[in-house]
């Protein structure tokens, strides 16, 4: 999978994505990454890229001409290569909230471009005429959307086979199957004091799993009774354990 990020700052993006198993990805060939500077693409002799909004306001504006050169240049690029136009994300509140199931849907494209936007945002008309998908990480605000990108990046990828060591991994996380995941121990089996809970020790695989998934349950319904309802309504069969818990 070959992620292309439209950025004015590509330093950010590699930097943070050639390291830990990202880089381990990187450098396996088992994803692609392409941070274009979207300021090589200006008109403007003086390479800028921003200008004040119509209308007055705080702050600047990145024009539209840079960013539909860049994408333009992008998805030639893709088209070259034999592979189908690609999805263009863009990260603004007006969009869907990123969760699994979207970094699912994501996982299963050849090809991903991500409009990271800085200062003020940008102008409307190209963000019309290119964005497939407004996403959002949440209600907060940050400088640029670098840092978002670079999190969606990581999400998705965990789900390309051969990116974990461990391809259960991605299976067992959290939100995969609707709840929070459970505890897990290492070693020593006693550390100040505490032991780890002995079914883990009895090397039951079915009471281990079962165990599990009742600390999924307990945990998910404590820190997110919003997906513990939602799964309740999906897994109406529970055990007596759990439906007695407060």
């Amino acid at each position: 999978m070959i992620f292309h990020v439209m950025t004015l700052f590509p330093e950010m993006i590699e930097g943070t994505m050639n390291c830990s198993i990202m880089g381990r990805a990187l450098e396996k060939n088992l994803i692609s990454l392409d941070a274009v500077q979207i300021r090589d693409y200006t008109l403007d002799r003086h390479n800028k890229v921003d200008d004040y909004p119509y209308g007055g306001g705080a702050g600047m504006l990145m024009q539209a001409q840079p960013v539909y050169d860049c994408h333009k240049a992008i998805q030639e690029k893709i088209s070259i290569d034999g592979r189908k136009k690609a999805r263009v994300v863009y990260m603004s509140p007006w969009g869907r909230t990123f969760d699994q199931k979207l970094a699912e849907e994501f996982a299963k494209e050849d090809d991903l471009i991500f409009l990271c936007g800085h200062y003020e945002g940008i102008d409307q008309r190209v963000l019309d005429e290119i964005v497939t998908d407004y996403v959002s990480l949440g209600d907060f605000v940050l400088s640029g959307g670098e840092l978002p990108a670079c999190v969606m990046i990581d999400c998705i990828s965990r789900l390309i086979p051969g990116v974990l060591s461990n391809d259960d991994s991605a299976v067992t996380e959290s939100f995969s199957f609707g709840l929070l995941e459970y505890p897990q121990y290492s070693r020593p089996e006693e550390w100040n004091g505490i032991k780890v809970p002995p079914v883990l020790l009895s090397g039951h695989h079915e009471n281990v799993e079962k165990w599990r998934h009742e600390m999924s349950l307990e945990i998910t319904k404590k820190y997110r009774p919003d997906m513990y309802e939602k799964y309740m309504e999906e897994h109406p069969v529970v055990t007596k354990k759990t439906r007695r818990k407060k």
